[in-house]
This record gives structure tokens, C-alpha cells and sequence, in this order.
């Protein structure tokens, strides 16, 4: 596998293939609100475009995140910290779930690797 480290050492660009699939998997479940569109899981995350911000058109400035699972290496860095200088230990809605990948493949079907 390539991996192009740019500038940024926390921005990774992947443009190939996985050799192999990692062992869990960040899943955004219902309690995601985007954190009024600052969501801190998106800055600690390492690989680029993993987590995307989708705006809530009829309830701004609230949103959902959504998590690439071809692109998700299960760090857990979304889940691992707070925003700088305050007491959270992750997201402060319990929003992410790490999810074994055999499980996920099982409901959501098989990701090619």
C-alpha cells in the first residue's frame, strides 16, 4: 500500500488498496449532532476525508458525521479525545461506536479490500 504523507503529518491521502482489513471500524450511530458543525472526532481523525460532515438543512447549525469505512483504520483517535482544554475523554454524545469489522461486514455487507 502507498500512502502520501503530505505537509500536515495528520493528513494521509490513501490511493490504493488496503492489504488488509482492520480489526474494528468507527460507525456513527443516532446521537450524533455534529457537534453544532465544530465536530472535534473530524480534526482528530488521521486519514483525510474518513469522516465527512453532513449538514441538517431543516435544523442548522446541527449535522451528522458520517464515517468512510473503506477509509476508517480503527485508530479510535475519534473517539480517544475532547476538544482542546475541557474534561471530555471522546465525543461528547456517545455518537461513535466501534464496531468489530466482521460485524459491521455482517449487517452491511462485505467491503472490498
Amino acid at each position: 500500500m502507498q500512502v502520501d504523507v503530505l505537509k500536515d503529518s495528520s493528513t494521509i491521502k490513501r490511493n490504493d488498496k488496503r492489504k488488509r482489513k482492520p480489526a474494528l471500524v468507527a460507525v456513527i450511530n443516532d446521537c450524533c449532532t455534529g457537534c453544532s458543525g465544530s465536530p472535534a472526532c473530524v480534526d482528530y481523525c488521521p486519514i483525510e476525508n474518513c469522516m465527512i460532515w453532513i449538514p441538517d438543512d431543516d435544523h442548522p447549525p446541527f449535522g451528522r458525521i458520517e464515517v468512510d469505512p473503506l477509509l476508517c483504520i480503527g485508530c479510535k483517535l475519534c473517539t480517544s479525545k475532547g476538544p482542546e482544554g475541557t474534561f471530555l475523554d471522546g465525543c461528547p454524545w456517545d455518537a461513535i461506536d466501534m464496531v468489530a469489522i466482521k460485524g459491521y461486514e455482517g449487517s452491511h455487507g462485505s467491503l472490498p479490500y
